[in-house]
């Protein structure tokens, strides 16, 4: 099967931005804007676990939450918090040395200020997670970056909005680590046959080490301005 490919381009539009330490308050933070996805994520911690069992890693918490008017629908369901949360936190958790933090909790918060789909929220929450980590000073691995695509038929569309993940037949969703060639995360619903979903593995992985290359160069830009 010939499969084509339509790109969404990730940060070259001027439009889209990548900015960490935004948040004073937070050890780290980062707030991002690609197309109709915006949002916003703050980091606090390590510090000392609240619970009376000693643990000799560290944990890791990850909430999100959808602004009010962050859609055009009146309410969004709880479980949608929940399933961004949960894909965010298995995309970047193998990234953290949790186990230089004993007895420690790292508190991520994620608020979404506007989203066209569950699909950008995960790639870009995931994006803006491990930027604001590593804004923070946290011991990482690697940054994740993440992408997501849509098939429908022989078209494979990068970066899909909400409508055309809609009308795909499947959508793939893959965080990985660029600079140690390590895939931390795949999200996949959806009917996606073998060759589609290895083919949009490959597709987001590439459009990954582009994406690993901005947010380096933000926290780098970051860094300096503070100087």
């Amino acid at each position: 099967m010939d499969l084509r490919e339509s790109f969404s381009p990730v940060f070259d539009d001027e439009d889209d931005v990548l900015q960490p330490g935004l948040v004073s308050q937070a050890n780290g933070s980062a707030y991002i804007e690609t197309e109709k996805t915006k949002l916003a994520c703050a980091v606090y911690g390590p510090r000392q676990s609240k619970t009376t069992t000693y643990s000799e890693r560290g944990r890791l918490n990850v909430e999100v939450k959808f602004a009010p008017f962050s859609c055009c629908k009146k309410e969004i369901p709880t479980s949608q918090d929940r399933a961004v949360a949960t894909a965010v936190h298995q995309s970047i958790v193998s990234s953290i040395c949790l186990e230089l933090f004993p007895k420690s909790t790292i508190d991520v918060f994620i608020v979404v200020i506007e989203n066209d789909g569950i699909e950008g929220c995960i790639a870009s929450g995931s994006i803006a997670a491990s930027t604001a980590l590593a804004d923070a000073g946290i011991e990482m691995l690697g940054l994740v970056a993440s992408c997501s695509a849509g098939v429908r038929g022989d078209e494979i569309r990068l970066d899909p909005v909400e409508k055309e993940a809609a009308a795909a037949d499947g959508t793939v969703i893959l965080a990985c680590m660029p600079a140690l060639s390590s895939i931390t995360n795949v999200y996949q619903s959806g009917r996606v046959s073998v060759q589609s979903a290895l083919k949009c593995m490959e597709l987001c992985h590439d459009r990954c080490v582009d994406v690993h290359a901005v947010m380096a160069q933000s926290l780098l830009s970051s860094r300096t301005s503070v100087a």
